[in-house]
């Protein structure tokens, strides 16, 4: 809105200056022609203004969908063809408690190197809440507890058996057995951690009950796997996994449509015991954080859940089959040879992903998408919530001029580029920042980028400063990283605003 102001601002003191001008004209000409000449200025500039600068608002309602007004796709080649290579296989897997939030740096290790696990048993649980288990993803040998600074568990690794073994459960009656038998359930199987939590996200906390909880059916951020695709054959495992979740929620369970146009899975579309959403828009419309922005927003006091598909299917299987299956469609995508899906299980190995897929160069390996992901080299594993490895050229150049010269396409959010003025082209993209860090200018790029009524940068400044009450007013609850890493591509002034904003997050969560 602010944005808007001064924008009208100028429009006005434009109107101003014109009066001007044809005030002193009038002395050399008919008076009323000059007025008419006037008004009419007038109106064309009112014109300008409202289809320009006329509304702040961030969505519209079109029907049942809502459809958000701001944000940025880009296009980048190497989407992954719908087809799974069932030929790439990883030998190795690893759960790392860096992926999991405001989780003790060193919690209790259960397991020991040399010995042989099962999928589904325990690997490690957090000191601060012992009652979460972290689970192994495989069965197979611990051949390695690495450790990080401070003598911190930076991964278990599991050197994986041909045939996965996996731990078995008793059935469980969803219809007999209470919300609390349930949750223990959860905990005891090791999927629990697929459960996170908005404020924060953390992993959920057993001790609270969420307000809703919110499944995203769609990923808006750049190659993105196509989870319509990725749901195929799994239908009856992610409708159980939604009825699940709805017995942890006093609640509704919210389902994100994809509203943009496509085809949409018949598990999405189809889906009972849920409320379902559309929404229609750029990149992050997909978000989940988003979504619930629209939907329910949280607060302090407002607690939400959220989960991902394949972590819906996970638990769906938990209750179908009575046995842990972390086994997921992993979206091979970017500057590789043949961009496609693999078959394989959470924390895999991503050299072994990218075997015999790469050309010689220098390339940058991403765990997840190019805008929230994490650099990953070749003996690194996966993340534990992406279901994504991204490649892309490693920006070792210098550009004399930079942006005064003729350039060749990219991903830009500019006009300032030709790029900008075709937006749906698709480009590659490489690792150059294309500057360095400057000063923190207020430039309004981020309020363009992010379609939530908060104003981010204002948000981060507070954080910088450690101003508690303003991080609290301009809607820290209701951001994470992957919500602004689209701002942060737009940054003219090349801030983290991602590490900024897990900065305030943590310091939030410390005072709670």
């Amino acid at each position: 809105m602010r944005k808007n102001i001064a924008r009208w601002s100028n429009l006005i003191l434009l109107s101003l200056f014109a009066n001007s001008i044809f005030a002193q004209a009038d002395t050399s000409a008919s008076g009323g022609g000059m007025n008419l000449l006037y008004a009419l200025v007038v109106l064309i500039l009112f014109i300008l203004g409202m289809r320009f600068f006329g509304t702040s608002k961030v969505l519209k309602k079109d029907g049942n969908t809502i459809v958000l007004t701001k944000g940025q796709d880009l296009h980048l080649e190497g989407a992954a063809e719908k087809a799974v290579n069932e030929n790439v296989q990883s030998k190795t897997f690893a759960v790392r408690p860096p992926d999991f939030f405001n989780i003790s740096p060193i919690p209790k290790v259960v397991v020991a190197v040399g010995e042989e696990v099962k999928a589904g048993d325990t690997l490690f649980f957090d000191k601060k809440r012992p009652e979460i288990k972290y689970a192994s993803p495989v069965s197979g040998e611990v051949v390695a507890i690495n450790r990080g600074a401070k003598r911190s568990i930076s991964e278990v690794i599991i050197l994986a058996d041909k045939e996965v073994q996996s731990r078995s459960y008793d059935a469980f009656d969803l219809n007999g057995e209470s919300r609390e038998a349930l949750v223990n359930y959860l905990l005891d199987s090791g999927v629990w951690p697929y459960l996170r939590q908005r404020p924060y996200n953390i992993v959920a906390d057993p001790a609270t009950t969420p307000s809703n909880i919110f499944v995203s059916t769609f990923d808006t951020a750049p190659l993105a796997p196509d989870l319509s695709f990725v749901v195929e054959g799994q239908e009856d495992a992610f409708q159980k996994g939604l009825d699940v979740l709805g017995k942890l929620t006093d609640g509704s369970v919210y389902l994100g449509i994809d509203g943009r146009g496509g085809k949409v899975a018949g598990a999405f579309a189809d889906a009972s015991g849920v409320e379902k959403q559309a929404f229609n828009g750029k990149h992050p419309a997909g978000n989940v954080g988003v979504q619930i922005h629209h939907i329910s927003p949280v607060n302090n006091n407002n607690i939400a859940w959220t989960a991902g598909v394949q972590e819906v299917i996970t638990i769906g299987k938990l209750f179908l089959n009575q046995q842990f299956d972390a086994s997921r469609l992993v979206a091979v995508a970017g500057e590789v040879n043949n961009p496609h899906y693999v078959r394989t299980f959470q924390g895999a190995n991503v050299g072994d992903l990218l075997e015999g897929n790469l050309n010689d160069g220098s390339y940058r390996l991403i765990s997840g998408d190019v805008l929230s992901g994490k650099k990953k080299d070749k003996a690194h594993f996966m993340g534990f919530f992406d279901d994504q490895i991204t490649v892309i050229t490693e920006g070792h150049y210098f550009e004399m001029l930079g942006w005064l010269l003729p350039q060749t396409k990219r991903p830009t959010v500019s006009k300032t580029f030709f790029g900008g003025f075709m937006p749906s082209r698709t480009v590659k993209a490489d690792t150059n920042m294309h500057g360095e860090k400057r000063a923190f200018v207020v430039s309004g790029q981020y309020e363009d980028m992010l379609p939530m009524d908060i104003y981010p940068q204002y948000l981060l400044k507070s954080i910088i400063v450690g101003d508690f009450e303003k991080m609290e007013g301009l809607g820290i609850y209701e951001v994470v990283e992957e919500d602004l890493a689209l701002c942060e591509f737009a940054c003219t002034s090349k801030q983290p605003l991602q590490n900024i904003l897990r900065q305030g997050l943590n310091e939030m969560i410390e005072q709670s």
